[in-house]
């Protein structure tokens, strides 16, 4: 037997160590999952694969019933893909369950069941902030509803529902004052119990919507309409709080809060940019508002600077030539790098084309129109707490581009302020808050009613 050399008996000693500091995914498939998320939206259900290295899959759909098949190389079955079967949650719009299986050595598949049609988008990100690689798989409909559409019934069945809790509250009380007892009910008929569903049998795509009446087509007309836009979702959380408080939550509950409290002033209705905890681009939420032609676009944020000192609610309109101060030039700098952390399909989209030339077109009347609706919101925010600067700061936010809107973005407070964090995690702060966006609105529209337009379904 051949002695080994001390070089040789050293390389040896190294490869070990090394494969001892490997974990077996890593050693025999090459990739390790790190997570698997599921984040369903009426707009659309993303689905994102997170690994250590980048990821190759092709995908395929299926009929009879219909299902998206996408089949990974590189993997063996792991227990963290496995998890994506318990995300699947009853009110997904798109997807009904999934089934993870070893399609062939090396090749892990994935079978979504669908709800409805869909239009798959797959496409993949590189590691950036805190996330590392990403496979992500956007299940669009292949129909989208008109949101004017959607704005009015909504407004429509709020109506319809309120009426008829007024009309129930009323028949309780004549019955309580006349004091009639109630007849039993008859004895039901005895049923059989429906057969078992089939394992694949998957809930029948919805119907399309019902074309508009002319009621309706006159209502829209009419309508104010008031884009809320709360910042961030889904896969990117915003800004993080000294105790973990994530902007994303925070603002998405001041942005729910007012939505009911506009939609409750009559001829008025709000049109959320997200509902929900998914993300959405800043050039969508920007092409939301002008699908329904809003009449003003509000976007909501709690950030974070620099020096946790810094404390303060801000309002920032649009400026095309500069920022208004080296703060806000900064401040827009880090919400415009929304896309990269949220995830954007750069294949299927050119946003960055669009938002400029978006910003090109803006005019030096909607900026002014901003500007008033800002002094106005800080006036009424002014009385909440405080101000980090009293007068409407300026800078080239993406998503404040819509030329013939007037928009604003609100800094409601610094959530790496820990005690501004503590205002924000306060529901009572938050209520305040509310009240004083929704003040500041309203004010704004009494002493600038909006133009009418001549919106279309």
């Amino acid at each position: 037997m051949t002695a080994l050399s001390p070089a040789r008996r050293a390389a040896l000693r190294a490869m070990g160590s090394l494969a001892l500091l490997l974990t077996a995914p890593q050693i025999a498939f090459g990739a390790a999952i790190v997570a698997v998320r599921m984040w369903p939206a009426r707009d659309y259900t993303r689905v994102t694969i997170e690994s250590d290295t980048a990821l190759a899959a092709s995908h395929l759909l299926l009929d009879g019933p219909q299902r998206l098949v996408v089949d990974i190389d590189g993997l063996e079955l792991h227990d963290t893909l496995r998890q994506l079967v318990g995300q699947v949650r009853p009110d997904d719009p798109y997807v009904a369950g999934v089934r993870v299986g070893q399609f062939q050595p090396r090749v892990v598949r994935l079978v979504f069941d669908l709800k409805q049609p869909v239009r798959p988008q797959q496409f993949a990100l590189a590691p950036v902030a805190a996330y590392q690689h990403r496979l992500v798989f956007d299940l669009y409909p292949v129909e989208e509803m008109d949101p004017l559409l959607a704005l009015i019934r909504e407004k429509e069945a709020a109506e319809d529902q309120a009426t008829r809790a007024v009309q129930e509250a009323l028949d309780e009380l004549i019955a309580r004052v006349d004091r009639l007892p109630e007849p039993a009910p008859p004895p039901a008929p005895p049923t059989l119990p429906p057969p078992p569903a089939p394992m694949l049998q998957t809930p029948a795509p919805p119907p399309p919507p019902a074309p508009p009446t002319p009621t309706e087509r006159r209502r829209v007309e009419r309508l104010i309409i008031v884009a809320l836009d709360p910042g961030h979702g889904g896969e990117d959380p915003g800004a993080i709080g000294p105790t973990g408080l994530r902007e994303k939550d925070v603002v998405l509950a001041i942005g729910l809060a007012l939505r009911d409290r506009l939609n409750a002033v009559p001829g008025l209705r709000v049109m959320m940019t997200r509902s929900g905890d998914y993300f959405v681009p800043l050039g969508e939420r920007v092409r939301k508002a002008r699908r329904v032609q809003a009449d003003l676009f509000v976007s909501i944020h709690a950030d974070a600077f620099v020096r946790r000192s810094a404390r303060g609610a801000s309002v920032y309109a649009l400026s095309t030539r500069g920022a208004s101060s080296a703060a806000a030039r900064w401040m827009a700098e880090r919400e415009n790098e929304a896309d990269a952390v949220g995830g954007v399909n750069i294949a299927n989209v050119s946003d960055s084309v669009v938002l400029r030339a978006m910003a090109d077109m803006s005019t030096t009347a909607q900026i002014n129109d901003s500007l008033r609706l800002g002094a106005e919101m800080l006036r009424h925010i002014g009385g909440v707490g405080r101000l980090h600067k009293r007068q409407v700061e300026q800078a080239n936010f993406a998503v404040l581009r819509a030329p013939d809107i007037p928009s604003i973005l609100v800094e409601t407070a610094f959530i790496s302020n820990p005690e501004e964090e503590r205002l924000l995690r306060s529901p009572a702060f938050r209520a305040k808050l509310v009240d004083a966006l929704a003040t500041g609105i309203r004010r704004h529209f009494a002493r600038h009613p909006p133009m009418l337009r001549h919106r279309q379904l």
